[in-house]
């Protein structure tokens, strides 16, 4: 099998091969490095790389397979980092300045996991500073282009994950989900993108242990490859006071669940998301080309109470926690998302505080009724098509102002509020050609079952042309104008 044609498989694929002694890991994972450095000058996903260090690993790998060693569930198979997770030995920069020559001594308990596995971290991938914001743009990196026209963003802040994904760079790679930074990076490329319930991936760097807003999972091209990820990310970890198990073999295994007795929920925007009228055009087209594969298919109304204030409040409890001593100290060297989001936060009292507490529960309480009847609720996963990578964010929809730099994030971040497992896959083109992610959400706790569902609708739709998984040209990529990298202020001081 040649080397160009290694990165396009499917990372389930690729291991079955790599345990069959059919490739090499080190085969595959020079096929990856030299797509990396033919592609990544366009879409500019890549940060630091490990390259020299992955060959080693990819060297190891390989001898134990020939040993017949027991191999992991990743074994050989490289994988992108988001550069928000610290790899040890591996510059992590959280895309701000201020860490520009950050290399930890010490894995992030997810990447512990993932390498424990098997799996060869070969690079991180791009993020907006701190991962703040949608739109995977920094001043130490740049931006991160979109892999169907680099012109657009990419989505964030896992958006040099999912660029790297959708332009067959590397088989795996993580993300981590707030607001939608799993979700949204996934739409936009025409990848897939997994929000687990919280706890089910230890976090261990979270300032506030035990809020459920912020969670890491997998990103993968296909579910399987995703849940296989997911799978080797689970774990229990004591820095983690959210942190629980579920049964690995179980979240990893390729189950597809019965479409034909789902009953489907679905929305264009909750009942008050702001949402494009080209995109809820699109959404009720995606609903009529799949509702026969389904039990039935409503379109359903949500109460999801005072959601954007709520979000506020929670969102900037987080910012204060994590940035007070940096803001205070050398506010200079923040970005205006990091700024913002802190000054909003500082304005606020602890009667706003108690107040979003209760109105999540209440949110969460009635979103949960839902589920009485129907199995599935589903949604658009973003509100417009990707914009240029030169707006920091959407002030406006079809003529309306938004109310701050993440309120065009609503739709997943109403669905962070009730954290319920979410997932957003690829699901046909918009009216732009660019790729529609359909934003799929199950019940609480209900991790599996939404993995089971969402493998069998992604094979269904596999073969509907209007809904299957669009693939960029990558032929054909050209050089973003102005140049990602033009905004760069603060390039990394340590490079490999």
């Amino acid at each position: 099998m040649s080397n160009t044609t290694l990165p396009h498989l499917t990372a389930t694929e690729l291991r079955r091969l790599i345990g069959n002694r059919e490739i090499s890991p080190v085969e595959l994972l020079d096929a990856c490095i030299d797509r990396i450095e033919r592609l990544d000058p366009s879409i500019n996903a890549i940060a630091a790389r490990a390259f020299k260090r992955a060959r080693a690993e990819a060297v190891a790998a390989e001898a134990a397979v020939l040993r017949g060693d027991v191999l992991g569930r990743l074994h050989g198979l490289p994988i992108g980092i988001k550069d928000l997770q610290d790899t040890e030995g591996v510059l992590t920069t959280h895309g701000s300045p201020l860490y520009n020559d950050h290399v930890p001594t010490a894995d992030a308990a997810q990447v512990a996991l993932v390498r424990a596995a098997g799996a060869i971290v070969t690079a991180k991938t791009n993020v907006p500073e701190f991962g703040a914001g949608a739109n995977s743009r920094n001043p130490v990196w740049g931006a991160t282009g979109n892999p169907f026209n680099p012109t657009l963003i990419a989505g964030g802040s896992s958006g040099g994950s999912a660029a790297a994904l959708a332009c067959d760079m590397l088989p795996l790679c993580t993300g981590s989900d707030t607001g939608g930074s799993l979700r949204i990076p996934a739409a936009y490329c025409g990848v897939v993108g997994f929000r687990p319930s919280p706890g089910l991936v230890p976090m261990d760097g979270r300032q506030l242990g035990w809020t459920p807003l912020s969670v890491l999972g997998p990103m993968g091209r296909t579910v399987a490859d995703t849940r296989m990820l997911f799978a080797a990310q689970l774990g229990v970890d004591d820095r983690d006071p959210l942190s629980r198990s579920i049964d690995p073999d179980a979240a990893g295994r390729q189950t597809l669940g019965d479409l034909g007795r789902l009953r489907i929920a679905w929305t264009t925007d909750f009942g008050q998301c702001p949402v494009s009228e080209e995109i809820r055009g699109a959404m009720r087209r995606q609903m009529a080309g799949m509702k026969h594969l389904f039990k039935s298919c409503d379109e359903v109304e949500f109460d999801f109470g005072e959601t954007d204030r709520c979000f506020d409040v929670l969102r900037a409890q987080n910012f204060l926690a994590r940035h007070r001593a940096t803001y205070e100290q050398n506010r200079e060297l923040l970005g205006p998302n990091i700024i913002a989001n802190y000054e909003i936060g500082s304005a606020m009292s602890l009667a706003d505080a108690a107040w979003a507490h209760d109105e999540q529960t209440q949110i969460f309480r009635r979103f949960q009724e839902t589920y009485k009847s129907y199995d599935l609720v589903m949604s658009p996963t973003t509100p417009v098509t990707p914009f240029p990578w030169t707006d920091f964010y959407l002030a406006e929809m079809d003529g309306k102002p938004l109310n701050n730099y993440y309120h065009w994030l609503a739709l997943t971040y109403a669905i962070t509020l009730v954290t319920n497992p979410s997932i957003s896959l690829p699901c046909g083109v918009d009216d732009h050609g660019m790729p529609f992610g359909l934003q799929i959400v199950g019940r609480f706790g209900g991790d599996i079952e939404l993995l089971n569902y969402a493998d069998a609708l992604e094979r269904a739709c596999a073969g509907i042309s209007e809904l299957k998984r669009p693939i960029p040209n990558t032929d054909s990529l050209g050089k973003a104008d102005p140049a990602l990298k033009s905004i760069v202020t603060h390039p990394p001081k340590t490079i490999e």
